[in-house]
């Protein structure tokens, strides 16, 4: 997968590291939580929220960490900000 990851960066001009256990784990959380076809479309969301952020490697596992949080709050808990932990917070504000 790492291959393909390199290969689509380079088909999309774009100069990234990309750490993929952390997308799967944040994929694997949603898909099970939420439901299915969230997952790609989550990450995607984390990835241009990082991006809108200046994406550096502390935005975007910080707010991958706000939706891993919030995904597995999502079996009919009330979510609210005291869920997130502050190091989840930091660059997100």
């Amino acid at each position: 997968m790492h291959d393909w990851i390199d290969e689509l960066c380079d088909a999309l001009e774009l100069d990234a590291e990309v750490d993929e256990a952390l997308v799967l784990d944040l994929a694997r959380a949603v898909a099970h939580s939420v439901e299915r076809p969230a997952a790609p479309v989550t990450t995607f969301l984390v990835g241009y929220a990082a991006g809108l952020r200046g994406g550096d490697v502390e935005d975007v596992e910080a707010l991958a960490g706000r939706a891993q949080v919030l995904a597995e709050k999502w079996s009919g808990e009330d979510v609210s900000a005291d869920d997130f932990r502050e190091e989840d917070l930091v660059g997100t504000e």
